[in-house]
C-alpha cells in the first residue's frame, strides 16, 4: 500500500470498523464458474449467476435497489433469468416482467441487447473490456464498472450516487465527471478486487445509514 493515498485508506479502515466486514468476497453458494472465471458474491448485491449480477446493473438505472429485485424475482418467476430467453422472448412480455424497475420499455430493449452481448462474451470464454460494455446502447460508465467489478472480478471502482456524496462528506473531491471519481479511487488504493467491492459496498452501508439518519431528525 506505500505510495497510496493514506486518507482513503484510514476512511476504509474507519467504515470497516463502523459497519464491519460486508462480506463481499464469499463464494456463490454453487461455487459457480463461468467462462474459467471464478467469482464472488457481493453482500448487499445478492444474486444466483453472473447474468443475474448484469441485468441487474442495468435495470438499476434511475430507481431503487427495490424495484430492481421485484423484476428480478418477476423474471425468476417466469423462469426467464436467462439470456437466450429474454433474447427469443417478446418485448412486451419483457416489459411486463421488469415494469416494476421503471422506464420498463427502452429497459426491455436495451436489455435484449445487453443479454445478446453476454451471450457473445460467454460463448468466446473471455469477459468484455471497458470499451465492448460501454458500446452497447444503453450501458454508461457505472453500469459498465459493476457488471466488471461484480460479475467479471476485472478492478473498476464503481462511481455512484453513494460514493460522490461520501466524497463530497469527507472533503475529497467534487465533480461532474465520472471518470474524475474513478481516476482519484483507483490511484489512491491498491488494484485489488476484493478491496474495491468492500469499500463500495461499505460506502453503500454508509449512505444508507446516513439516510436513515436524515429521516430520523
Amino acid at each position: 500500500m506505500a505510495g497510496k493515498d493514506g486518507r482513503l485508506l484510514r476512511l476504509y479502515e474507519e467504515l470497516l470498523e463502523q459497519s464491519g466486514p460486508q462480506e463481499c468476497n464469499k463464494a456463490w453458494p454453487r461455487n459457480e464458474k463461468r467462462a474459467g472465471v471464478a467469482w464472488a458474491k457481493p453482500c448487499w448485491w445478492p444474486a444466483d449467476s453472473r447474468f443475474e449480477v448484469v441485468v441487474g446493473a442495468l435495470l438499476a438505472q434511475n430507481t431503487n435497489w427495490k424495484n430492481v429485485e421485484k423484476a428480478i424475482g418477476n423474471l425468476k418467476d417466469a423462469d426467464s433469468l436467462d439470456a437466450e430467453r429474454i433474447v427469443s422472448m417478446r418485448k412486451c412480455s419483457l416489459e411486463k416482467l421488469i415494469r416494476p424497475s421503471g422506464f420498463y420499455r427502452q429497459k426491455a430493449k436495451r436489455l435484449k441487447t445487453l443479454a445478446k452481448s453476454f451471450l457473445v462474451f460467454e460463448s468466446r470464454g473471455s469477459p468484455p473490456s471497458r470499451d465492448e460494455l460501454l458500446a452497447i446502447d444503453g450501458v454508461g460508465k457505472e453500469t459498465a464498472d459493476s457488471i466488471l467489478l461484480y460479475a467479471y472480478d476485472i478492478p473498476h471502482f464503481v462511481i455512484d450516487a453513494y460514493t460522490r456524496r461520501f466524497c463530497k462528506c469527507h472533503s475529497l473531491l467534487e465533480s461532474k465527471e465520472y471518470d474524475d471519481y474513478t481516476s482519484y479511487f483507483e490511484k489512491a488504493l491498491p488494484r485489488d478486487v476484493a478491496l474495491y467491492k468492500e469499500y463500495h459496498a461499505l460506502i453503500v452501508e454508509w449512505g444508507k445509514a446516513a439516510g436513515r439518519m436524515k429521516r430520523a431528525d
